[in-house]
């Protein structure tokens, strides 16, 4: 019964106080532990075990590998543009535009023999080509053709294979023509 009243009175009412703070305390003390040992756990992840390293020190390492990496890509992208705008320049000068017109050169009924081929690149300049074909004999001519335009004048049959070289789709650049 000592203890009891000794609990009702003033020491006592005191000592149970400080005994509920010491024991919120040590609760307190218990969760800041844990969280202590979550962020230690998650600056591993980051930081790496060895631990010797800082997160502003670990920041400053990634911002410059993300510069130099930045850096990097620049650096690349440029290149790559360079080489693009140089294979560029090199597909103008490959043959981008054809066409094939067909006839019968002498209209003799040999099936259409005689050809006219336009070779043109990107900027419209290129070379056609005649082979006109006879029972005994055969021909070949070229004519240069600067910009879409001919030195020469060109017959009928080389002027439409240009034309379609030009303008029309691929699927339409063989074309039959008749004299």
């Amino acid at each position: 019964m000592a203890v009891a009243s000794s609990l009702s009175d003033t020491q006592g009412i005191v000592a149970l106080a400080a005994a509920a703070v010491a024991v919120l305390a040590l609760i307190g003390c218990l969760w800041a532990l844990i969280g202590l040992r979550r962020l230690r756990a998650s600056q591993r992840v980051v930081i790496g075990a060895d631990g010797q390293r800082d997160l502003v020190g670990h920041a400053a390492e990634l911002q410059q590998a993300f510069q130099e990496l930045r850096e990097y890509v620049g650096d690349a992208a440029e290149r790559l543009e360079q080489r693009l705008g140089a294979v560029e320049l090199a597909l103008q000068g490959a043959i981008s535009h054809s066409a094939l017109v067909r006839y019968d050169a002498y209209n003799e009924l040999s099936g259409r023999q005689s050809v006219s081929i336009a070779l043109l690149d990107g900027t419209r300049s290129g070379v056609v080509l005649s082979c006109i074909h006879h029972r005994e004999q055969a021909r070949v001519y070229a004519k240069q053709v600067q910009g879409g335009q001919s030195e020469l004048e060109l017959s009928p049959e080389e002027a439409e294979a240009v034309r379609l070289a030009l303008s029309a789709p691929a699927a339409e650049k063989v074309r039959e023509h008749s004299l």
